[in-house]
């Protein structure tokens, strides 16, 4: 199961290393990232391998949001199906 990671704020030290740190911890596979910084603002796109993860998907949500909340970011993870239905227009 691939997901589509959103990160999105303030830009500051170590929002790759906490998420891709979250990730690695429970067996997530980073297969793509693209990031851009504009004027301060952070925004970073990850898909993501779930097959072999040792967390769900709920859990990785939830696991995500906590991690970000101190640091004022928003992170939202999707199944890369709900992600693509969201987008299609």
């Amino acid at each position: 199961m691939r997901v589509v990671i959103t990160i999105i704020g303030h830009d500051q030290v170590g929002i790759v290393a906490m998420v891709s740190t979250a990730l690695a911890q429970h067996s997530v596979n980073i297969l793509d990232i693209n990031q851009n910084i504009i004027n301060g603002f952070f925004n970073m796109v990850m898909i993501a391998d779930m097959a072999g993860a040792g967390i769900s998907l709920k859990d990785l949500q939830q696991l995500l949001k906590a991690k970000a909340e101190p640091m004022g970011l928003e992170i939202k993870v999707q199944h890369e199906d709900i992600f693509k239905i969201m987008h299609t227009v």
